[in-house]
């Protein structure tokens, strides 16, 4: 762009171009990169702390334009309205690496908006939003502590690729998204073919060489724009009065009741001591305001979780630090479903459904950035309130859900059978939470899928690994409690069999992650995930052989491609009569090959036998069972195939003279006749005598 400031950068074979000031000047920090065809415009705004805010605000919003791929909207309003599933996972994806690099007590509000401009359809933008986004920032006076890169690895016949496009990426047995700081890893995520944890490491460590150099193009594209570099503001360390008064009188209290087993029990126990606190407080601190209590409260109950484990060796409910829950798995609980099963990890239930159609029931998908049309295998997450024991509104699927589902739905996905010809959904039902329900619900599914009969090539499992840490010490724990993933600094969430990795995902809430702890932290999920696995194999170790009697079957037939306009019919009549007669659902594919899915064994015969007499060939030397169609001086049309006819010629009618043809047949009469010839241009002879002597020997054999 003209006026512009620019700044490139070469990662792998690619240039990645950061380009600031000339679009939206008023936003306190604009950024517009590109990388091949593909062109995102990212811009930061900030504001006043809200009254009475006790977090920190930031809204990371992300949208695909349908005019940069040169397109309308799909449907009937012709304009982009609420986000796709893509752009809130684009958005996820852009918010988790950027949210642990601001200033303690920060809340400002805070604001990111990213817009694709420009796609080829090749280069996916929701590695750029990443870029774009700290960019943004880094060239704005917000407090940032970036900034930070990205960028996707891809490994194709063993070698690892940077930034791949679309096509590569199929062909790739890993989908690593890698984001980080100068020096170390801040976030994970993505799925693989049963990748080793040695080799996910190995491409983190190729991916961050590129990561610095995406980080110096920023401070570059800064110092470009004839910005002074970003002076941050003193990290204060000071605490209140109120947080050293609330540790005194119940540091010890909240301490043994953090040994309680039961979540129920132990959060009563907390919120006496709560009520308790307060009085004690309000008669040291007649002013003090709700909100004051209420942040000395939750900072002494954060205090006292990380001492126990840093200084004491103690999680909560005394677990040992790497001790799993109690782990109980069944399966085949609902009766008219297609498969069904429920996992328990102490606290954390889920419920899982399985769901077969035909292709009619794929998930099409409009997507302006490339990929797929269409998903035939979906995992939808359900969290509702009663899963914590709470109440509140039932409302649309919240990004968190989005978010959950997708994880465990691209872990299971990469041990599907290859070409399924069924539509699969699952269902998870969160039915109670106390830490990574997410890794439930890829549990669950293995089983709920294993139940319905589904042929995975193997089960799959998940497990998260956390992290409390200080200046002196760190210390991984494995399958972490929702308070301990609330008053630690990661959730390590990492699915797969036991032979490999098929999901993963890492957020971290400090600025990095030294390496020899995410090498660890890989090892103990590996050892968490096999013994989950042995309990589930207990229940159940390889998929039933047969299909729930409630599931659609289905037959797969190849037909000549000439042949499927024929199959259709003019205007679909054909296939309306097919399906309406039998109660079918027939799929037909561009290169000729033939679905049918029915509930009913003798339809679905039915229906194959049909399909293959509408599209079949005359076969010379073949018996056909025909009725006349017409009839002429020189001999009788006989239909032998739906819609293909051939002509027994007079001499052809009898083993004797035939003085006329009405003296055999007239129209309408069936005819056994035999398949002479079929010449060049498709015509068919045919021979009554023929087939006659053929019956006769036949029936004198017998």
């Amino acid at each position: 762009m003209k006026n512009a400031t620019s700044i490139e950068c070469n990662i792998g074979d690619n240039t990645i171009k950061f380009e600031a000031g000339f679009l939206a000047q008023q936003a306190h920090g604009s950024v517009t990169i590109q990388l091949g065809d593909t062109v995102l415009f990212s811009a930061v705004t900030t504001g006043s702390p809200r009254e009475g805010i006790d977090f920190f605000p930031m809204q990371v919003e992300y949208r695909e334009k349908f005019y940069a791929a040169g397109r309308f909207p799909g449907g009937f309003f012709k304009r982009e309205a609420r986000p796709s599933e893509k752009e809130i996972l684009t958005a996820r994806l852009t918010d988790r690496p950027i949210r642990p690099l601001f200033p303690e007590g920060f809340m400002n509000e805070l604001q990111i908006n990213n817009t694709v401009l420009s796609v080829d359809g090749e280069n996916d933008p929701d590695i750029l939003s990443i870029n774009a986004a700290s960019a943004a920032l880094t060239i704005s006076e917000i407090p940032f502590f970036g900034p930070l890169g990205a960028v996707r690895i891809a490994r194709v016949a063993g070698e690892f690729i940077i930034n791949p496009t679309n096509t590569q990426l199929e062909e790739s047995d890993l989908d690593l998204v890698y984001t980080g700081t100068h020096k170390l890893p801040i976030m994970i995520e993505g799925s693989a073919k049963e990748i080793s944890e040695e080799d996910i490491v190995a491409g983190m460590k190729l991916a961050h060489e590129s990561v610095v150099k995406l980080i110096n193009a920023q401070l570059e594209l800064r110092k470009a724009l004839g910005l002074k570099e970003k002076e941050m503001p003193a990290q204060e360390s000071s605490e209140s009065e109120f947080l050293q008064k609330a540790r005194e009188l119940a540091a010890d209290k909240f301490s043994d009741a953090m040994t309680i087993v039961d979540k129920h029990e132990r959060q009563d126990t907390v919120n006496a001591i709560r009520d308790t606190l307060k009085e004690e407080m309000l008669a040291v601190f007649p002013d003090m305001e709700n909100k004051e209590f209420k942040t000395a409260a939750h900072d002494i109950e954060v205090e006292v979780v990380r001492k126990l484990v840093l200084e004491k060796g103690t999680r909560i409910g005394g677990r040992g630090m790497h001790e799993l829950r109690e782990i109980d798995a069944q399966i085949g609980i609902l009766p008219r479903t297609h498969g069904s099963a429920v996992f328990t990890r102490g606290e954390t239930q889920a419920l899982g459904v399985v769901t077969l159609g035909t292709g009619r029931d794929s998930q099409r998908i409009d997507a302006v950035s490339g990929g797929p049309d269409d998903k035939k295998f979906l995992l939808h997450y359900n969290f509702p309130p009663y899963s914590v024991g709470e109440c509140g509104r039932l409302g649309s699927t919240s990004r968190r859900e989005i978010g959950h589902g997708n994880l465990a739905e691209r872990s299971i996905l990469q041990v599907m059978p290859d070409d399924y010809p069924y539509a699969v959904r699952i269902v998870s039902e969160v039915m109670g939470s106390n830490g990574s329900s997410s890794m439930a619900s890829a549990c669950v599914g293995s089983l709920a899928l294993m139940d319905a009969g589904v042929p995975i090539k193997k089960p799959v499992a998940g497990i998260s690994v956390g992290l409390f840490s200080d200046e002196n010490k760190s210390q991984l724990i494995t399958d972490i409690l929702g308070m301990e993933d609330h008053c630690g600094d990661m959730d390590f969430k990492v699915v797969g069999t036991r032979d490999g990795i098929t999901g993963f995902q890492v957020d971290l809430k400090v600025g990095g992650l030294e390496w020899d702890l995410m090498e660890e932290a890989f090892a103990k999920a590996k050892e968490a995930r096999v013994k989950i696995l042995d309990k589930m194999d207990a229940t159940i170790s390889k998929p039933r052989a047969e299909l729930s009697e409630y599931a659609p079957r289905f037959e797969t037939l190849k037909i000549p491609v000439d042949k499927i306009g024929f199959l259709i019919g003019p205007g679909g009549k054909n296939i309306k009569r097919l399906t309406e007669t039998y109660s079918v659902e027939i799929d037909i594919e561009d290169d000729g090959s033939v679905s049918i899915f029915s509930n009913n064994a003798a339809n679905l015969k039915s229906v194959k036998e049909e399909v293959e007499m509408i599209t079949a060939e005359a076969e010379i030397g073949k018996l056909y069972h025909g009725k006349v169609t017409g009839v002429k001086d020189f001999g009788a049309f006989v239909e032998i195939l739906p819609g293909k006819d051939g002509l027994v010629h007079i001499s052809e009618l009898a083993d004797y003279r035939v003085n006329a043809v009405e003296d055999i047949c007239k129209m309408g009469d069936p005819m056994w006749v035999k398949c002479l010839d079929v010449d060049s241009n498709g015509k068919i002879r045919l021979s009554r005598r023929a087939a006659m002597k053929e019956k006769d020997d036949e029936t004198k054999e017998e």
